[in-house]
């Protein structure tokens, strides 16, 4: 392990001091932190060249969290991690490449961390660092081999073998902390149809960002009771245990639709399923109305999810302990089902550099909705930052605006988002897991200060009702700075 940090480190400086004089970046940041490749290998005709023309890319990059409770007895807490990752992609060979990534993170500084024996306190700095591997052998460090697949080309259509990204409406690289969010397995992309994007996957396998090996894509705790070490994702169901779904099926298949054929209009679908547990169907409309200078977008989007078998095992609520017995007590109507839905709508407006809106998010009061795979059910429309809203009958309004400075000619590269966000939980459920009423004010500042150079700042101020029993274990600041380079 240290040789391969080692390497890393070394392969760092050296693209660095071959790719920093580059005038156009070979990568970009999208505002989700997810890249886009503007420069990729050329196809090649022998097996030699498949190597020696392929391209390296690498990143650099920093994290500091600080999170204050309004109750300090809740334990406030800091993180800060450092490092970045070097991929490197082989020129396609007749349609054949492969990708490696491997990634890096570090929290080398022992004043901007927990002490070891708090590391359970941290929130949203927890992916700098593993708790487990912290836990186990006091150490900070992460490297892993987060992408590693083979991938073959035809036509429109792309597919992948190994350790992945993959985006859907529930699955993410969520790649806003040190090290993304993978899938291993089987995957394919085609834009073979015009005006339409179909992918589809199927995976054995998930590596969380504060993760440096694989794991269940489903089950919370692994074989010994150690949770750190399997599915510990904030919306994992926490009743579905290792020991609890033993045997059971805990793959991940998952198939989307886009499509853009009729004008102003686009349809998503997407199906996610984890055979003989618990599915769900996705459907989205987004229909673009142009006013002018002006385009008005209202959305709506309806998530339906179907027990088939998992609320028999691990019961109603994410928290896990809702049974029948004890449902009424814990705010379920029934204890042993996960049939739910979500419906989400909203409202868009842009013009020049503005683009608001105002959203809306409603749950079934009827069972959580279970979604581990950093893929946000209420995300794009009411979910703020660090937030969870998809607990059953939890109901929330939310108002964003944000500005490009840079695209109004005012300063360049510089753009902020703002957001306000509603947020009505209920209160019966407060025995299983569930917050208080809530507000969320979320801002963050933007700088691309070069093409290659990212400074990003983010605030969040949440401000909550007592619990039932009269204590505050809800409200807080939080304050995120990061930057990344890319090469």
């Amino acid at each position: 392990m240290k040789i391969l940090k080692i390497s890393l480190i070394a392969a760092l400086v050296c693209a660095t001091s071959v790719s920093a004089d580059d005038a156009k970046p070979k990568r970009s940041l999208k505002g989700n932190m997810t890249e886009v490749y503007n420069t990729l290998p050329k196809s090649v005709d022998n097996i030699g060249d498949a190597f020696t023309e392929g391209v390296f890319y690498g990143r650099l990059r920093a994290n500091a969290f600080r999170w204050d409770w309004r109750d300090s007895d809740n334990g406030d807490n800091i993180a800060f991690g450092a490092g970045g990752s070097i991929l490197y992609k082989t020129a396609p060979l007749h349609g054949f490449s492969a990708t490696m990534g491997l990634y890096y993170s570090n929290s080398p500084i022992a004043n901007w961390r927990q002490n070891a024996n708090d590391v359970s306190n941290v929130k949203s700095g927890k992916d700098t660092f593993s708790r487990y591997n912290v836990k186990k052998d006091g150490d900070w460090q992460m490297a892993v081999l987060a992408q590693a697949y083979l991938q073959y080309n035809i036509s429109k259509t792309d597919f992948k073998l190994g350790r992945q990204m993959f985006e859907s409406a529930l699955t993410a690289s969520n790649d806003t902390k040190m090290i993304p969010n993978t899938f291993e397995g089987v995957s394919v992309e085609s834009n073979d149809v015009p005006q339409t994007n179909i992918k589809a996957a199927y995976f054995t396998a998930q590596k969380l960002r504060d993760h440096t090996t694989f794991h269940d894509v489903l089950t919370f705790e692994d074989s010994s009771g150690e949770s750190w070490n399997n599915n510990d994702d904030s919306g994992v169901h926490k009743g579905l245990t290792y020991t609890a779904v033993k045997g059971k099926s805990n793959n991940l298949v998952v198939a989307a639709v886009s499509n853009k054929s009729i004008p102003n209009l686009k349809i998503d679908a997407t199906y996610t399923a984890v055979p003989n547990m618990l599915s769900s169907v996705i459907g989205e409309l987004n229909y673009a109305i142009a006013m002018g200078g002006f385009t008005l977008t209202p959305g709506v989007r309806y998530m339906k999810q179907f027990d088939n078998g998992a609320g028999k095992i691990g019961g109603a609520s994410l928290a896990g302990g809702v049974t029948d017995a004890n449902a009424a007590a814990k705010g379920y109507k029934s204890g042993n089902s996960l049939d739910t839905s979500l419906w989400m709508a909203r409202l868009v407006g842009s013009v020049g550099a503005f683009k608001g809106q105002v959203g809306y998010s409603k749950v079934e009061d009827k069972a959580d909705i279970v979604a581990p795979w950093r893929g946000f059910p209420t995300g794009g429309y009411t979910r703020a930052m660090a937030q969870l809203n998809w607990k059953a009958n939890a109901q929330t309004i939310m108002f964003e605006a944000k500005y490009d400075f840079g695209k109004a000619d005012i300063l360049e590269g510089f753009s902020t988002t703002a957001r306000y966000a509603i947020q009505d939980s209920d209160e019966k459920k407060q025995a299983s897991g569930g917050q208080a009423d809530l507000t969320i004010v979320h801002i963050d500042l933007n700088q691309q200060i070069t093409p290659q150079l990212d400074a990003k700042f983010r605030l969040g101020v949440v401000s909550a009702d007592n619990r039932t029993g009269g204590k505050d274990k809800d409200s807080y600041n939080e304050y995120r700075f990061e930057v990344n380079y890319l090469f």
